[in-house]
């Protein structure tokens, strides 16, 4: 069966093995995956709530992108094996993921910055190195959201409204993630409460 996917600006295409591995055989179309993603995601979400590990630990990002994806995806919880339209060179990702996870820790029992921005920018990071074959952007808002809640504050917004789809929001989210490329994390903080 062929699956028809319309990828919105800023998304990651997958190459023809990863959409082989597509584990419902009844999508056909973005929509169709949007929503049944959608679904995994919930399940993610109320899987991660219950947790009271340590959240900033390798095993921990991938074991969440798994509870978010594994019902869509084999791969999902694994990391990319190829390059993509962003993030780092694939076979770096381990290690740029773990000096993430070690500045984070460092920032928090440190205070390096208000507890929003450290999970921003958490947030940022883990997008920049874009360790999933896709995902990315969900699972890093959701680190995001986790590590907010762990620092004494409530989850973010962003934006209010899906980034799944090509809409003004999402086009506001990658401005901001542009923006914060470019060191000025003032938009992506505003964006993340907005």
């Amino acid at each position: 069966m062929t699956v028809n996917l319309d990828y919105p600006p800023g998304a990651t295409p997958l190459d023809a093995d990863e959409l082989a591995n597509l584990i419902p055989g009844h999508i056909t179309t973005q929509g169709e995956l949007n929503e049944w993603e959608q679904l995994n995601i919930l399940q993610g979400e109320a899987w991660a709530r219950k947790q009271r590990q340590e959240i900033l630990q390798e095993a921990y990002v991938r074991k969440l992108h798994e509870r978010m994806f594994g019902e869509t995806w084999r791969w999902a919880g694994e990391f990319r094996k190829s390059d993509k339209n962003l993030g780092v060179d694939w076979l770096k990702i381990g290690v740029e993921l773990k000096k993430l996870l070690d500045d984070v820790r460092y920032q928090v029992e440190h205070g390096s910055y208000p507890a929003d921005e450290i999970a921003v920018r958490f947030h940022h990071r883990l997008v920049a190195i874009h360790p999933f074959p896709n995902g990315n952007g969900r699972h890093a808002r959701l680190m995001a959201d986790l590590l907010a809640e762990r620092l004494g504050h409530p989850r973010f917004s962003w934006g209010s409204r899906s980034l799944v789809d090509a809409s003004e929001t999402r086009q506001r989210y990658i401005a901001a993630l542009q923006a914060a490329d470019a060191r000025d994390y003032g938009p992506l903080l505003a964006f993340a409460r907005s």
